[in-house]
């Protein structure tokens, strides 16, 4: 992954975002984890943090923060209308306890792994909390070295067991072109094509959004 890249991308969605008057947080850009860090969590876990997770943890930050919303009065037209923020998080060190709160969902609601619905919430590892009762994840299911992104909704949002990205640094390399949309499911189900073709950044939606942005990502 181009870490000098991703930083410019987040660099200019900031900077337009403030041009037009958003509301823009301060990029958070924490220090690498060490591998004791990264192993330590592992084992409050009780199993391996996917490799490409594992990568940028460990090359570029253990934790990474970056928030806009649009000023009141800005609305995209068209089918992009529905879009007013974007959101970038995650956190090594609150990992465990972010997996501990997904998993009182599947314990209190999502109990059954037979259920079509219930089952995309097992074998995850949340990693980003949407805020309103949903997660994205890892889907853990083919117990593979990496693993593909996956969107959790707790309350039949039309993007629940959407793949997002093939695995992390795929999903942060995807969504860094959309400006980090959401993480509502219902602000970047648009940027997909159906339930595999995980973010498209180079759809007709996608440039369309750059452009009335003046977006240069």
């Amino acid at each position: 992954m181009d870490y000098r890249m991703f930083k410019h991308r987040m660099v200019n969605i900031v900077e337009r975002m403030k041009a037009i008057g958003g509301n823009v947080s301060e990029v958070m850009i924490g220090a690498p984890a060490s591998l004791q860090q990264i192993e330590a969590c592992e084992i409050k876990l009780g199993f391996q943090i996917p490799e490409s997770f594992k990568k940028v943890l460990l090359e570029f930050s253990s934790s990474c923060n970056l928030r806009w919303v649009f000023p009141d009065e800005y609305q995209l037209a068209g089918e992009l209308d529905g879009i007013f923020s974007g959101m970038l998080h995650w956190d090594l060190a609150l990992l465990k306890e972010l997996n501990d709160d997904k998993n009182g969902w599947v314990k209190e609601v999502f109990s059954n792994p037979d259920d079509e619905y219930d089952k995309v919430w097992h074998q995850t590892l949340a990693f980003y909390e949407v805020g309103n009762g949903d997660y994205i994840a890892f889907d853990l299911v083919d117990n593979s070295t990496d693993a593909c992104v996956i969107y959790l909704s707790h309350d039949d949002g039309e993007g629940h067991g959407y793949k997002l990205a093939d695995n992390f640094i795929d999903f942060l390399e995807k969504w860094a072109r959309i400006a980090f949309v959401g993480g509502e499911d219902w602000q970047w189900l648009l940027f997909t094509s159906n339930a595999q073709s995980g973010l498209l950044p180079d759809s007709q939606s996608a440039k369309l959004f750059r452009s009335l942005l003046k977006l240069s990502i």
